[in-house]
Order: C-alpha cells, then structure tokens, then sequence
C-alpha cells in the first residue's frame, strides 16, 4: 500500500483535474508507479475535499424512490449472494406496462434486514457522477462505470472476490471495514471473472494476511488494480461507497484487433478461400494437419504486414462505443438548428470523440460517437479549424454544415 502528503494540481483553467480528487499523489507518479500495479489508499485529510457533491444518502432516497428505477440499474444482495429482482421490483402500475421498477417498500424491508443496496451505471442515471465520471475517463483514456452500495451497520454484501476492472472506491458516508488481498490471479481479462478461481480465492480469504485492512471513513479514497480480492463491512451505522470501475484497455484488445487485420489481409489470397478437401470429416478426424498449417503460414505471413495504422479504425471503433458523449437537452438542440444563422456560435459537444477520417468512394466522413457524417471539400478547412479551436460560428462553417452538425449532436449551443 503507498501513501503519501496531500497536493494540489490544477490545470492552466485554474480547474482542478477528477484524478487528482482521488490520488494523494501527484497524477505522474500514479501513472508511472502505481496505475495497473498496486493499491493507493489516499486518506480525507490528503486530498483536496470531499465527494459530497457526487453522491449523497439523500441521492440514494430519490434514485430507488422517484426516478422509477429498473433492473438491472439496481440489485440487492445479502452474505454473498444476489436477491432474486422479483423481490425488491414491482409493476408500474396503471399506464406503465413496467414489471421492474424499483418498490421502495420492498427495498426498505430487505435494506431492514441486512441486505445491501447495489445502484448500478451511476454514469448513466446521476447527473453529477455523469460528468464527473466523463471526465475522469477523458483523463485516463479508458473507459469507466459508476456503481453505489449501500450496506446496513456490521454486515457484509459480497464475501472476497476480484474485480475484472480497476477501481477506485470513494466513501460517501458511514465506515467500512475494508480487507485487501494479493491476486490469486494476475491481471484478470475481462472474461475472467474471481468465480472461475473460486477455490484460490476462497482458500486465499481464509489463509492470507491482508495486505490492507482498515477502516474507511467518509472523503477517504481507495485505488485498486483489478485482481486484488477485496471485500468489506459497514461499521457505525450505514455506509455508502462508490465503485469507480475502470474498464483497462490492454494488449489483448490490440492483439484481437490484429489477429481481425491478419485474418481480413489473408483472406484476399484465394488458397485461404479455397475448399477443404472432400471427405474432410471435422467432427470426427478434423483438419488434416497439413491444411493446418498451410492456414497457419498464411495468417503469420499476413500477421507480419499488418502496421499499426491498420489497426486504428478497429480500436477508434471500440473505444467510442465504450463511452457515450456528454448529455445534451435534444428538443432544445433541435430548436437551436432550426434557429442556427450565420450569428449562431457552437462549440464542440464534450466527449463526442469527433475525428475526419477518409471514406469509401473518395469521401470522407466526420466520424464521432455519435455517428458518421459526410463532408464535401469545401467543408474540411470549417471543420478542422472548428476541431481545432473546439468552436465556431455559422459564418464560419455555413449555416446548412452547423445546422447538420447541432441536429446530430456533434457540436451544441455555445
């Protein structure tokens, strides 16, 4: 475990950066020493203030009862195991053929009787975690999930375990006992969940001397690489925490992505499309081995061409669908491009992830999370410069182009 003194950083705007809301270190040496690598429990009093203005008991309140929740966006759970949704979910009611939604009554029973509150994709549902978390995902390059859990006095939601993610757990309120293990499993993928080591993992909370165990009090911060088995109890009251998870790009999303190019530049040569012999009996012999490696040397042989350029349209690809852009108001939008002159000022829609990119045909598009638009010549100089600059004006870009851009979001009112 490390820790540190307090710091402060800002950026040139005087604002303060999310990571450094988190870490009781300086951004750098996160990035160098400790991302991917070890835990970092940062203390209240060494950070620059509290996530009072993230999450709160009274967000909780009006999550599970006004905002007409549904799974999977909530979950209840109770000495490790998951409650089934019919439990603490009811029907909407007359007019909403809704069966999911949240039952504040049934919540509040289970809460009673020592089950843990799970709120899931905070990042979708709260409006301050929505920015913040978009912020911090801008900041890392990666992309991430915010889940809340809220668990009775001297209980325990989830026995010892790993995450498939990083994460960074904020205490919101209340105290929780938190213990820390070294991974039975290192750097666990994303479809290696704790439950395929089951065994190690219980064997490991049985035996191992935790590498952390303390108390977490509000304001207080914990970074956790994924892999290391955590798990934690309310003491004192009610505790809230957030789970910041963070979904790591790794090498095995680049070496998917090249194994895909190898096998598209392969594919043009017509022995790879070529028929297996008749006869060939797959169930039972497979693939004659000569064959195989045939196959073989032509994917390494493609595997050898394939440059990194190759790859970037694939990974640009996935790295929006990861992450969705910052809200927007769509029938104030829709207002704005209709009303859109050569007065109009725009500014580019935060995390919208926009890029110009050549096409099929000799085109080339405006491609961004929230899809793909094409341009004419005459439009690329308005549109670098806007991508550039962040901001433009309709007589900068066009009336027709800035109009095109409001009404799919790419940019929106100044």
């Amino acid at each position: 475990m490390t820790t540190t003194s307090s710091h402060r950083e800002r950026t040139e705007s005087g604002a303060l950066p999310v990571l450094s809301r988190l870490v009781s270190v300086p951004s750098e040496e996160f990035a160098q020493r400790i991302w991917s690598r070890e835990p970092l429990l940062s203390r209240a009093a060494d950070l620059p203030g509290t996530f009072e203005d993230l999450f709160s008991a009274a967000a909780v309140d009006e999550l599970v009862a006004t905002r007409g929740l549904r799974t999977p966006f909530l979950r209840m759970a109770k000495e490790g195991s998951t409650l089934p949704e019919r439990s603490f979910t009811r029907g909407g009611g007359i007019g909403a053929a809704v069966a999911d939604q949240a039952s504040d009554d049934a919540v509040l029973r289970h809460f009673s009787e020592g089950a843990t509150l799970v709120l899931q994709g905070l990042h979708r549902t709260w409006e301050p975690i929505v920015r913040f978390s978009q912020d911090l995902a801008g900041e890392l390059g990666h992309p991430v999930q915010v889940n809340a859990y809220v668990t009775p006095a001297q209980n325990t939601g989830f026995s010892d375990h790993y995450d498939v993610h990083d994460v960074f757990v904020l205490q919101i309120a209340g105290e929780k006992r938190w213990r820390i293990r070294p991974p039975v499993h290192e750097l666990p993928l994303r479809d290696e969940p704790w439950t395929d080591h089951r065994a190690a993992v219980e064997e490991s909370a049985a035996s191992t001397t935790p590498l952390i165990e303390t108390t977490f009090a509000p304001g207080d911060c914990l970074y956790l690489p994924r892999g290391f088995l955590h798990s934690a109890t309310a003491v004192g009251g009610t505790s809230i925490h957030l789970t910041i998870g963070v979904h790591s790009w790794t090498r095995r999303h680049v070496a998917d992505e090249l194994v895909r190019a190898a096998v598209r530049r392969a594919s043009d040569d017509p022995s790879l499309r070529a028929a297996l012999p008749v006869g060939t009996d797959l169930v039972g012999a497979g693939v004659a081995s000569a064959q195989v490696e045939d196959v073989r040397e032509a994917l390494l042989r493609a595997l050898a061409e394939v440059d990194a350029t190759e790859l970037a349209a694939g990974l640009a690809g996935a790295a929006r669908a990861a992450q969705r852009p910052a809200p927007l108001a769509p029938l104030a939008q829709a207002h704005a491009a209709d009303a859109a002159d050569e007065t109009t000022a725009v500014r580019v829609r935060d995390h919208v992830a926009a890029t110009i990119e050549p096409a099929a045909g000799g085109r080339t598009h405006l491609r961004s999370r929230v899809g793909s638009l094409p341009l004419e010549r005459d439009q690329l100089a308005a549109v670098e410069a806007l991508l550039s600059a962040g901001r433009a004006t309709g007589a900068d870009l066009g009336v027709a182009l800035t109009q095109a851009l409001l009404r799919t979001g790419v940019v929106v009112p100044e």
